[in-house]
């Protein structure tokens, strides 16, 4: 029996008589969720000082004049407390975003680093200090600010500074000549001066610091 093209084209039955049959689909196994990575000024978890430790240094700190009024034995107690937080200082201190912003400086082991001749034992008596800020501003400025009063007058000691980075925990500020500033007059005098100092520990609420003759410095993000 013959049937036409036209009858055979028609037929569904034949339409597909020849033909390869049609592939499964195939099944890919379900793509895995990467984890999510989120960006943090916070240093890593791994090597996050204990709350206690930060809450230590800074209460034996208060009060006490940035370090003036502390008997030796208290100086020891602050400098064992800056040991134990080193040992959680982040890697790299220096290119870490934490040690921009605007500090206060809670201590120093010797007064005169510090301010200078105005934190000296007869420049406290005649300049009332009434805060002591470090601001250092991305990528490379340092600015230090000294206020205090005299005589009934408000005034402040400015000092505007470059900061090189020497290895990464040691930078290095070059300091433009002091500004004075006592009511409504102002002056510079001297001339430059140079600071080098280690990072040795620095959080979002605290920056330790070790100046190169040994003097530590405690700092408190505002």
């Amino acid at each position: 029996m013959k049937m036409s093209a036209s009858a055979a084209a028609a037929s569904p039955a034949l339409r597909f008589s020849s033909a390869t049959p049609p592939l499964a689909p195939l099944h890919r196994p379900p793509r895995r969720r990467l984890p999510t990575v989120r960006c943090s000024l916070a240093a890593a978890p791994g090597v996050r000082a204990p709350p206690e430790l930060v809450d230590s240094i800074l209460s034996k700190v208060k009060g006490t004049d940035r370090g003036v009024l502390l008997p030796q034995e208290g100086h020891q107690e602050v400098a064992d407390v800056a040991l134990q937080l080193g040992k959680y200082c982040i890697d790299d201190p220096v290119k870490s975003p934490l040690i921009f912003g605007e500090w206060e400086v809670m201590y120093c082991s010797v007064p005169t680093s510090p301010g200078g001749l105005y934190r000296t034992p007869l420049g406290r008596l005649i300049f009332k200090t009434d805060e002591m800020i470090q601001v250092v501003e991305a990528p490379d400025i340092v600015r230090n600010k000294v206020s205090f009063s005299i005589f009934g007058l408000e005034g402040a000691v400015s000092l505007k500074g470059k900061l090189n980075v020497l290895d990464s925990k040691w930078i290095q500020v070059i300091f433009e000549a002091p500004e004075l500033k006592v009511g409504s007059l102002g002056f510079q005098y001297g001339g430059e001066s140079e600071v080098k100092l280690e990072i040795t520990y620095v959080d979002e609420k605290i920056r330790l610091g070790k100046g190169s003759r040994g003097s530590l410095f405690v700092f408190l993000r505002r």
